[in-house]
């Protein structure tokens, strides 16, 4: 089958276009920004790729159109497929009836954490000799690819409650019919297309429905949006962590507090079953893990032989990433965009760095849909309030505008923090402001125009000159 992928260069579209080429279709596809590392990363799988949605694509005649939620009524191909009555179906559709089909799916669902959680889920059933197949919306370190098809008959998959389609307005995850479905926690977000949370919370309800009695829920039992989900209906078994009567992480012996970061046990209705010792560190990750070593256990993983896997777990791409080290200033990169990852993020690396770990300089580009609404600016100060300096990011024009004031939103921060519309300014004030033992982290869920190479360079050449001054 020859299929053509509009939206192909988004995260999930992209992974899906290595499946179906894994699976044996020829796959060509279009996007309006084709450009690297997802455009090199495709082509390299022997998919066309084609600049923009001319109608004349019509002409590649494919069996179906696979339609990304990037594309809506007005877009000229899609406008072509419909006058024309051509075959299309969306991303998250053809994946369900053509990939997870035949799969014991194990799904996870959550505004935060989904990614690192579908990596490590991912990894405990690799390290366990499952080989599964998997669909991530970002890069786990541990395999270095997002996607994979294998004959395992497992495949594990991040579960994202935005929109299919212009024309399914329903959760994509509904779409993969999960045996085991992770619902990591729940909160508002995707103003553009929920008016509320209680949508969001009928869309999650919505996917509860769809896992069989034989399957498995594991639930963050601290959510009270998702213990609302439930009361709303539960056909399948239910494990809940984070509490005292489901899975929890405890202290070792008599450990300091702080060692828990890095080391601690894994109980199961007080139980203590197995002990994580590992590199990854913030209470976030802890309540992750849990859900990853629920979930395996429901394949038939021990949960002691899951949590000394996670020993082996090398986190995610552009989660806490250090993309350099220049003269004592490190510079990061996280994907943290809503207010509540934001705070997270900034706190991990403060707990991180302890008391006299030096500072903390935030560089922040709010691109999100819901960001760029402005519906949660409010909340911004408060998740920066760990930042010693605040360094914000406001592209002045085209889709990643704001339709609102950044500096006005940043100001209760008061002279600790800056806004920016022009991003070589807010390099050269991050370069002015750094100083040897300082850590530059940068937080946008987009490639926010290279500024990461950007400050480093800066940087380098800013201490080059000091030094020879």
């Amino acid at each position: 089958m020859h299929i053509h992928i509009l939206g192909i260069c988004g995260t999930f579209m992209g992974g899906l276009a290595v499946l179906a080429r894994e699976r044996g279709h020829r796959v060509t596809g279009c996007d309006a920004g084709v450009y690297p590392p997802m455009s090199t990363q495709l082509e390299a799988q022997g998919i066309e790729l084609i600049e923009g949605y001319g109608e004349d694509q019509t002409a590649l005649a494919p069996d179906l159109f696979v339609i990304g939620n990037v594309v809506s009524r007005g877009n000229p191909l899609m406008e072509a497929i419909l006058d024309r009555g051509l075959p299309y179906v969306s991303g998250p559709q053809w994946l369900g009836e053509h990939v997870l089909r035949d799969k014991w799916v194990l799904a996870v669902a959550g505004t935060h954490g989904k990614t690192t959680t579908a990596s490590m889920l991912a990894w405990l059933l690799e390290d366990a000799g499952y080989r599964p197949g998997f669909l991530i919306g970002g890069v786990p370190l541990n395999f270095g690819i997002s996607a994979r098809l294998t004959d395992s008959d497992f495949f594990v998959i991040e579960a994202d409650e935005y929109d299919t389609a212009f024309f399914d307005k329903r959760s994509k995850f509904v779409h993969y019919r999960p045996r085991t479905a992770i619902l990591n926690n729940l909160e508002f977000d995707h103003a553009d297309i929920f008016p509320d949370l209680g949508a969001i919370e009928t869309q999650f309800h919505h996917l509860v429905r769809t896992v069989p009695r034989i399957g498995r829920l594991v639930v963050n039992g601290t959510e009270a949006a998702l213990d609302r989900v439930i009361a709303r209906g539960c056909w399948s078994e239910l494990e809940r962590f984070g509490v005292a009567d489901g899975w929890q992480a405890v202290a070792l012996d008599a450990q300091a507090s702080e060692a828990i970061d890095t080391r601690f046990g894994v109980a199961f209705a007080g139980q203590t079953v197995g002990e994580v010792d590992w590199t990854v560190q913030g209470a976030h990750n802890r309540m992750n893990a849990l859900a990853a070593i629920a979930a395996a256990r429901h394949i038939g993983i021990v949960p002691a032989q899951a949590a000394e896997s996670l020993s082996r777990f090398q986190s995610v791409k552009r989660r806490m990433e250090v993309r350099g080290t220049v003269h004592g200033v490190t510079v990061y990169d996280d994907f943290a965009h809503h207010p509540t990852a934001i705070r997270t993020t900034v706190a991990g690396l403060r707990r991180r760095l302890g008391p006299h770990g030096g500072r903390i300089l935030a560089v922040l580009e709010p691109r999100s849909n819901t960001m760029k609404l402005g519906v949660m600016k409010a909340q911004l100060p408060e998740s920066l309030h760990d930042a010693d300096r605040v360094y914000g990011y406001g592209a002045p024009a085209g889709r990643d505008a704001l339709g609102w004031d950044l500096g006005e939103a940043l100001a209760p921060l008061g002279e600790t923090a800056q806004a920016f519309d022009n991003l070589d300014a807010l390099v050269a004030a991050v370069t002015r402001d750094a100083r040897a033992g300082d850590h530059v982290l940068v937080m946008s869920n987009g490639g926010f125009g290279g500024v990461h190479e950007k400050l480093l360079k800066a940087l380098d050449a800013a201490m080059r000159s000091g030094a020879a001054a």
